[in-house]
């Protein structure tokens, strides 16, 4: 089972798609999560165009690469949240719109139905992204929350993304909810919370990303193991914590890259993400899906980062077992005795007797 090694382009949406794709083929990726955003992939023309996915698909195969799964982060964050100023800097300005909260979840909403459609269109069947969340506000509980109002955000969710479901499932597309604080489900509780909440349904998975787990003291190996059947794609993403009594897990409301924040997101290989023990809950999941590198490191040059990422993740990676180490050892042994076993015609007895008989 050889996974294939993406780059998740979100973080690189300031260049054009065709400088990019050249990037990645030449340091040897074997393709790209695209981003919904800047030219990446564009969901409107997607649609309009019938064309255009088969032409993000030339493009990049010029380039050596393939495609799994497309990112729309962004969108998706605002079908949950509590609207506010932040969110206009992260959505298309027909969706942002005039700003009423409640307009915005509804284009927000409808834009991941056409996102599904786009998905197909472009020929994959992954798309990963958020959900945002009601309650997240509510994280400290104090003043007393009222936990009523935790359930009725669980039921919002719900309300809010079984219709956009439905579209999933006719379009044959599955949605990774990246598990992450300031989301839905953000740790192994909530995960499950968030899964009863909408029965269980098949177009509703996760794309697992284990730098959010790091800073939360979360397993993320054994994460996949609890949701074995739902890791429907993984992002690798390191995190290391700085906590040396002086700095604060909150963060501090500073920002990434700061020298005093508690924590900060780094290289893959860099932080305190344990990937041989992911790799290892991966493969007893007989997860065979993209490993698609999310690359943030403040601290370092990305055209530098990038393909040491790449390199990190050739090199830590390997294949499970097809066959358990003490039956190699009892097949040998069987094949030893067999060997000497009378009648058969390379032992003793049944060939040239032994000197004294």
């Amino acid at each position: 089972m050889t996974r294939p090694v993406t780059l998740f382009t979100g973080q690189w949406a300031d260049l054009p798609i065709n400088d990019l794709a050249a990037k990645c083929g030449d340091w040897g990726f074997d393709g790209l999560e695209l981003a919904c955003w800047g030219d990446h992939f564009q969901v409107d023309k997607a649609l309009d165009d019938p064309d255009y996915g088969k032409q993000r698909r030339e493009l990049l195969e010029r380039h050596h690469l393939g495609v799994w799964a497309i990112g729309a982060h962004l969108v998706s964050q605002a079908v949950c949240d509590r609207i506010d100023p932040r969110h206009r800097a992260i959505l298309p300005p027909e969706v942002f719109g005039d700003g009423e909260p409640e307009g915005v979840r509804q284009r927000a909403a409808e834009r991941m139905k056409d996102t599904a459609r786009a998905a197909a269109r472009l020929g994959v069947t992954q798309v990963n992204g958020f959900t945002g969340s009601s309650v997240w506000h509510l994280i400290y509980s104090f003043p007393p929350n009222d936990l009523t109002e935790i359930d009725r955000a669980y039921e919002d969710f719900a309300d809010r993304w079984g219709p956009i479901l439905d579209v999933f499932d006719a379009e044959g597309v599955r949605f990774g909810l990246e598990v992450h604080p300031t989301e839905i489900a953000y740790d192994f509780v909530t995960a499950r919370r968030t899964l009863d909440a909408i029965d269980n349904r098949e177009a509703f998975g996760i794309n697992l990303d284990p730098s959010h787990f790091a800073h939360q003291f979360l397993d993320a190996a054994q994460f996949a193991l609890e949701f074995r059947d739902r890791i429907y794609h993984v992002h690798i993403k390191d995190s290391r914590k700085r906590l040396d009594g002086r700095r604060s897990i909150l963060g501090s409301h500073l920002n990434f890259g700061d020298e005093e924040r508690g924590w900060d997101f780094v290289s893959p290989g860099r932080g305190d993400v344990d990937f041989e023990a992911l790799f290892r809950a991966l493969n007893r999941i007989r997860y065979g899906g993209p490993l698609s590198i999310e690359w943030e490191d403040s601290g370092m040059d990305r055209d530098w980062g990038a393909p040491d990422a790449l390199a990190f993740v050739r090199k830590t990676d390997f294949p499970p077992s097809d066959v358990a180490f003490d039956a190699a050892m009892q097949a040998s042994l069987r094949g030893a005795q067999d060997q000497f076993s009378p009648g058969h015609a390379g032992s003793s007895r049944a060939g040239t007797p032994h000197a004294g008989e």
